[in-house]
């Protein structure tokens, strides 16, 4: 039997409907493969839960870092503060945490398995596929080595931060990761605009949906992306933008990659 792999959006903490949702994919993980968008945690119930199965998955899951999971990453140094809507308490002191904030440290922040390329946000339109991959190595280098509280650091606050590859240091790869966890809109030339998460029909003058600026570098490759919960489930023929906004008592969804099959269940146990 061939191998099957489902793209699921933001889960962020919403481990019941998660589960619900690989039941009506009828997972099983000796056959099938399951790619998570980033932002597993945050704002759901259910966090710890979560963590812990994906965690327990192995080699089934592929696992993009998103910014909810940066953040996570952030309150645990002491370098980021709760913020009354975050739900993270119960992982910060689960006997387990250590074990569980190591491996989320390890995860990617790109994962490329041609034609697709997997991401939490998504992709400046100068970035070609192959230097995306090149940077978010960088990062991935940098989370697991001992300076990566300099990283995470660098990010807080990321209003400021604007690629150019001229950056260094701590700075370069915390706007790398802004990139890769936060990017919605952009202008032409990839400058990141850095306040807005609503609807594309309010984004400001001079900025455009990030994968919809002219030219972009990306090829034929098929970008699967989550982030924008006000964007909704959104697929075109290189883009596969899944967050359907579970946490915000919308759906959760998985997009079987071999056929572009959606599949969702609703945030509320029906």
């Amino acid at each position: 039997m061939s191998m099957t792999t489902y793209a699921i959006g933001d889960v962020q903490g919403c481990y019941e409907p998660l589960q619900r949702l690989l039941k009506h994919i009828h997972f099983d993980p000796a056959h099938d493969r399951l790619w998570f968008v980033g932002d597993l945690v945050n704002r759901g119930p259910d966090s710890l839960n979560v963590l812990r199965y994906i965690k327990n998955l192995g080699d089934r899951a592929i696992v993009v870092l998103g910014n909810h999971d940066l953040f996570l990453l952030a309150v645990a140094e002491g370098i980021a503060r709760v913020r009354p809507e975050d739900t993270l308490g119960e992982i910060l002191t689960a006997p387990d945490h250590d074990e569980l904030l190591i491996w989320l440290r390890q995860q990617r922040l790109l994962y490329r398995e041609d034609p697709f390329v997997l991401v939490h946000a998504g992709l400046l339109p100068q970035w070609s596929i192959d230097e995306a991959e090149r940077l978010a190595r960088e990062v991935e280098t940098g989370l697991q080595s001992p300076t990566y509280r300099d990283i995470l650091q660098a990010l807080q606050p990321s209003k400021h931060l604007q690629w150019s590859p001229n950056l260094t240091g701590p700075t370069r790869l915390a706007t790398i990761m802004k990139v890769l966890t936060r990017l919605r809109a952009c202008s032409p030339d990839g400058r990141m605009e850095s306040s807005f998460n609503g609807p594309p029909e309010r984004i400001p003058a001079g900025y455009f949906p990030w994968f919809n600026i002219p030219d972009r570098r990306h090829g034929d490759t098929t970008i699967v992306c989550g982030h924008w919960a006000a964007l909704g489930l959104h697929c075109e023929a290189q883009l596969l933008a899944i967050d359907s906004g579970c946490v915000w008592g919308r759906q959760l969804t998985a997009v079987r990659l071999e056929d572009r099959v959606v599949f969702q269940v609703p945030c509320t146990a029906p």
